[in-house]
């Protein structure tokens, strides 16, 4: 086998490995040789693995190993130099060297020398600024060591000087306030001894080349090494592969853009003519003038790297063992705008005159989509892909890319998006996310990350039930999932809000006070199950609800809280590595029971972080201690590394971020969030970062967003079929314009430039200047359920047809309404509080009596702030409670035992700590003083307590079967008095039961009088003749019936402000004020879920009819307009209204 660097470029890297598995097929290595292969990221080589396993290809991939240059290369190093010169490790390592100089740099401040570093940690209290300034060293002096190891050289001689670029003879001034980087590095190397000094990697690799330039040839070197679609390596990796090369046979396919000889197009035209001026290869000569200007403002990563190549190629020594096809750059006729661009850059095509602009042909190869929000952008892309897929029927999920700046900021919108729909739904799209970091991905990740913060940590109840959350955290605890909602119930009947006691309260420099925290409240669970509800014992009220066999839940909660606890009081105390390697492995092993090979992966991973962390530090020298801020780093490190996704290329739709090497070839490829500001990516440099300063770049020298303009050049040319494009081009808020990111600027002005609109009537702004792009773009509105997605006349489309009722639903004829369901068969008697709770929430009686449906889900949002004052819902609760118990009491101790219950109410934590104690007191007290003493005078007058008497009757066919209780005075002229707790004038819907139970008596022929106290006043409701009762129960008991078959275009307090209204001449518009939400109100409408899923708006539920009116009118008059007309007002000590 012939040795040599053989260089192979192509534009296409389908070319490319057919090339590769020829040679492979052509010169097989031995039976059990392994084949090395290097690639720059995992989803080159899993799609490298599927192309050699092809049936048309190898069939097989086994014996192929697939590694990232660094790690083959250090390997190599070890292999030529010796393992027992070269470790695993070099002390030179980012990880060993950022330990080191978190030692070394205190006691180097006191050298004038040091002074900006002395500045910059002169208020570093915790060590937080000296880790970040050493994690930055360390970046930094790792970067010299592969790009800049002439300069580290020059300062371990004691030469503070940097050599150029262009002549490295010659040198730049050394700026003053940056020489402590050459007194840093010489201070790093004094503090280590000759042995470790030799393991520099500069060092290591000026051996190894010496090595192998001498003959020296050790077993273990491959005797093949294929390197594919890498399109940077720096200066010295490929000094090391040409050392190589004299040993090995390796063969490098690099993918280049243009068949041209292009390094002279852009920037450092003199150096690169010099290369020029040396290449060997037999490339067509071209007019200087001819630039492409995409590859010109994109393609100087790309550039540089074959420039360097140039400087270790000798075509002519491999050229005849490939027949002369050296560079496989394909010529294909452009079928659609996107090839014909990929043509444009692969000729080095530069633009036409402007009046020789050839005509556009349109055609969707080429897209580019505004949105307003990147969950707009998700979703037109599903509708767009859609699209695509039923257009051809032979494009697969895994044909299709779809690439984000940040897979992070996008991965919640594309799991809202496409994990919304069911594998069975026709829009369905597999798919797969790659890239993410351990932390966002797992709940485990993001628990242990939870916990690693434990000193700044609340311990709000959200917190733990959170913490609870996580599987892990359950089954090292014993806690069933099911068993949740329990433990929420009793963690807000048990008042718990935050904090774990007053110690750790008083931690965060609040006052020490043990009220609301989980102390608190399990010593009110422990209470209520030794105690059950008996009166509290040494100021714990117990908590009657914890009891029998459900208090063993209550002990695992317990022992979940005392062990975090106890971590939270270890982790507040400095300590040197080996204890916190000790600490944190006891919190993994006590709070997490990990499970499954995710889990498992990500658990042994944090292990082996704490080891290589422990393993750096000794050897570092390092034995100083930590405070938790920093010890926490290699954790913290380990969960936001990202992971390298198997699941790429998984035969789904990929998800993943922008990443350089990463130019697989994809039928469609789609870009999302390509806005300004966002791509390229901004990466502030260090302002001590002497390579990146102005004049002092060198060929292969990295950039963020060198490395980003090359990425968007290789999507470009990667995509087979489609390139789709789409960024937030509009403000969510104000609908203004935003711009795209300067590449796609760019794009669009070079679309603008090379083609031109000739028909008018594909354009009429053909004048325009950006009509080219314009064509090419579609702006889509906010919303997703925009009446422009379902106009014929617009030329957007969606498959979104939820939304489709929201704009054919006024076109629609009563017949074209859904039919009722059929009368329901059930002759079960109900009772008049069910009768009342229909009258009160009549559309809800459809959705849940008759489809089983709950649309009102209880909200277990717990509150996470101690009380500071009693209002809405908790306020009208304590409330009812006072007047329970003073109900109970009656009217001689009805005083004494509400002032009991608020005793009892302060003890469970209901009430605000002292100074709100006595305020929420009055605040509770006061508005149910005078009401309370009403209803007792109403009671004295009312005459004795009758016996309860059974109601059987019929409600317009439906059996109605109660008891009547509370009825007083003489049995021919019974009266009822209901306290309520609330208000009650203009809120009539408060005494729909009440009016139901006061019609049942009158048709039984109870002349019954009944009287409704509120805090505000007084609610009568006279007694009826018996034959009209019944005629408003037959009303209400068919419309019960009815609103089982359909949704009744009526609501309860809408229906009462309608009736108020009318005595105006104001009935709609005051309706439709309590229908709608409004300032300060949300509207009937959306207070109740049954309603909003019924009626898309006061106007829908208006439109339905009944005979020769609107259904609602219809509803009003039958079920609400005699309670409104029967009930009479009497304000508080005042008249009768």
């Amino acid at each position: 086998m012939q040795n040599g660097l053989m260089v192979l470029h192509g534009n296409r890297l389908e070319t490319l490995t057919d090339l590769l598995i020829e040679w492979l097929g052509r010169y097989p290595l031995a039976p059990l040789e392994t084949e090395t292969v290097l690639v720059q990221s995992n989803g080159m080589a899993q799609w490298l693995k599927l192309k050699l396993a092809a049936p048309d290809a190898l069939g097989i991939a086994a014996g192929t190993r697939f590694q990232m240059p660094a790690r083959f290369l250090w390997n190599a190093y070890r292999t030529v130099l010796g393992e027992d010169r070269v470790p695993r490790t070099s002390p030179f390592d980012k990880s060993r060297l950022l330990w080191r100089l978190y030692r070394l740099l205190p006691m180097l401040l006191d050298d004038d020398r040091f002074g900006p570093l002395r500045h910059f940690l002169a208020d570093d209290t915790d060590g937080r600024k000296r880790h970040q300034l050493a994690e930055r060293l360390a970046d930094l002096y790792d970067a010299y060591q592969v790009y800049r190891a002439d300069w580290l050289a020059d300062w371990e001689q004691g030469e503070d000087r940097l050599r150029r670029s262009d002549e490295r003879a010659l040198f730049d001034d050394f700026p003053e306030s940056q020489r402590w980087q050459a007194h840093l590095w010489r201070a790093v190397l004094a503090d280590m001894d000759e042995t470790q000094t030799a393991l520099s990697r500069s060092a290591i690799h000026n051996a190894f080349v010496s090595a192998l330039r001498n003959g020296e040839s050790p077993p273990g070197l491959p005797r093949r090494l294929v390197i594919f679609g890498i399109s940077a390596l720096p200066q010295q990796g490929l000094e090391a592969l040409a050392a190589l090369s004299g040993h090995c046979q390796i063969l490098m396919l690099i993918q280049n853009p243009c068949r041209h000889y292009w390094a002279d197009i852009v920037e450092d035209r003199h150096l690169l003519r010099r290369q020029l001026e040396q290449r060997k290869r037999h490339l067509t000569a071209l007019p200087e003038n001819r630039v492409n200007p995409l590859l010109a403002a994109w393609g100087k990563q790309g550039r540089d790297f074959i420039g360097l190549l140039y400087d270790h190629d000798d075509p002519d020594s491999y050229r005849a063992a490939f027949h002369n096809q050296i560079d496989l750059f394909e010529d294909r006729e452009p079928e659609t705008l996107l090839q014909q661009l990929q043509h444009d850059i692969l000729e080095l095509e530069p633009l036409p005159e402007r009046d020789r602009r050839p005509a556009l042909r349109v055609d969707d190869s080429l897209q580019f989509r505004i949105a307003h929000s990147a969950q707009r952008e998700v979703e037109i892309l599903q509708d767009a892909l859609l699209e695509r897929f039923a257009d051809n029927p032979d494009l697969k999920p895994r044909d299709v890319i779809v690439m984000v700046p940040d897979i992070e900021a996008y991965a919640p919108h594309i799991d809202a998006v496409f994990g919304r729909l069911d594998p069975g739904d026709p829009r369905y799209l597999p798919y797969t996310l790659s890239d993410r970091s351990a932390g966002a991905a797992s709940p485990l990740a993001q628990a242990v990350e939870t916990v690693l913060h434990l000193p700044q940590w609340r311990f709000t109840a959200s917190d733990i039930l959170d913490l609870l959350d996580v599987p892990a955290v359950r089954r090292r605890f014993g806690i069933e999932e099911s068993a949740l909602p329990q433990l929420t119930q009793w963690i807000e009947q048990a008042r718990i809000r935050w904090g774990l006691d007053a110690e750790q309260r008083h931690s965060l420099d609040v006052p020490g006070f043990e009220q609301n925290s989980w102390a608190f409240g399990l010593k009110r669970m422990l209470a209520g199950y030794l105690l059950g509800d008996a009166p509290a014992w040494r100021g714990i009220e117990p908590l009657d609800e914890v009891a029998g066999l459900g208090a063993e839940l209550a002990g695992r909660l317990a022992r979940l809280l005392d062990t975090l606890q106890r971590h939270w009081r270890a982790v507040r105390e400095p300590a040197d590595v080996q204890q916190w390697q000790a600490r944190f492995t006891a919190l993994l092993d006590d709070l997490f029971a990990p499970d499954g090979a995710e889990d498992q992966a990500l658990d042994a991973g944090l292990r082996d972080a704490l080891s290589d962390w422990l393993a750096a530090c000794e050897e570092a020298d390092f034995a100083g201690t930590l405070p938790l801020t920093v010890a926490r780093r290699p954790l913290l490190d380990a969960l936001n590394a990202e992971s390298l996704s198997q699941r790429f290329m998984a035969g789904r739709i990929n998800f993943c971020t922008l990443m350089p090497m990463r130019a697989i070839p994809f039928r469609h490829v789609c870009l999302l969030g390509m806005k300004d500001g966002d791509y390229p990516r901004q990466q502030q440099p260090m302002d001590f970062d002497l390579m990146r300063q102005w004049g002092r770049y060198r060929p292969g020298d990295r950039s963020r967003r060198d490395d980003d303009r090359y990425l968007f050049l290789e999507a470009l040319l990667s995509a087979r079929d489609g390139l789709y494009i789409s960024w937030t081009g509009r403000n969510v808020r104000d609908n203004s314009e935003r711009p795209p990111s300067v590449l796609v600027a760019q794009l669009r002005d070079y679309l603008n430039q090379r083609w031109q609109i000739v028909d008018k009537s594909v354009d009429k702004s053909a004048d325009n200047g950006r009509d080219v792009a314009d064509h090419l773009t579609v702006q889509h509105p906010l919303q997703p359920f925009s009446r422009r997605y379902f106009d014929a006349d617009d030329d957007l489309t969606t498959y979104a047809d939820e939304w489709r009722p929201l704009h054919v639903h006024d076109e629609t004829t009563e017949e074209d309404n859904p039919l009722p369901l059929p009368p329901l068969e059930n002759n079960e008697p109900v009772s008049c509080a069910a009768l009342g709770r229909f009258l009160k929430q009549p559309v809800a009686h459809f959705f849940e009596q008759r489809l089983k449906a709950q649309l009102r889900q209880d909200s277990h949002n717990l509150d996470d702030t101690e009380p500071f004052s009693v209002q809405g819902l908790e306020r009208w609760q304590l409330q009812d409670q006072l007047l329970g118990e003073a109900l109970r009491a009656g009217p001689d101790q009805a005083s004494e035992a509400m002032h009991t219950t608020l005793e009892r109410l302060a003890g469970s934590g209901a009430l605000p700590l002292a100074p709100f104690t006595e305020g929420s007191r009055a605040t509770l007290l006061m508005p149910l003083r005078r009401p309370l003493q009403q209803y007792f005078l109403l009671l004295a007058q009312s005459g004795a307590l009758q016996p309860q008497q059974e109601i059987q009757l019929d409600a317009g066919g439906l059996p109605l079967e109660d008891w009547l209780v509370d009825l007083r005075g003489e049995a021919s002229r019974p009266r009822r008095l209901v306290l309520k707790t609330s208000r009650l004038q203009g809120s009539l819907e408060k005494l729909t039961t009440d009016w139901v139970i006061h019609l049942a008596a009158c048709a039984s022929g109870h002349a019954l009088t009944t009287q409704i106290q509120g805090q505000d006043g007084l609610y009568s409701l006279a007694p009826m003749d018996p034959a009209t009762a019944r005629e408003r129960l037959d009303a209400i008991g068919r419309a019960w019936q009815q609103a089982l078959c359909e949704p009744l275009p009526i609501a309860c307090a809408t229906a009462f402000a309608w009736l108020a209204g009318e005595e105006k001449d104001k009935g709609e518009a005051e309706a439709r004020k309590v229908f709608e939400p409004g300032f300060n109100s949300d509207g009937e409408q959306f207070r109740e879920p049954a309603i909003a899923r019924a009626w898309s708006g006061f106007d829908a539920m208006l439109a339905m009819r009944h005979d020769d009116k609107p259904a609602f009118c219809h509803w009003t008059e039958q079920l609400y307009a005699p309670l409104y007309q029967q009930a009479q007002w009497t304000e508080q000590g005042g008249r009768v209204a």
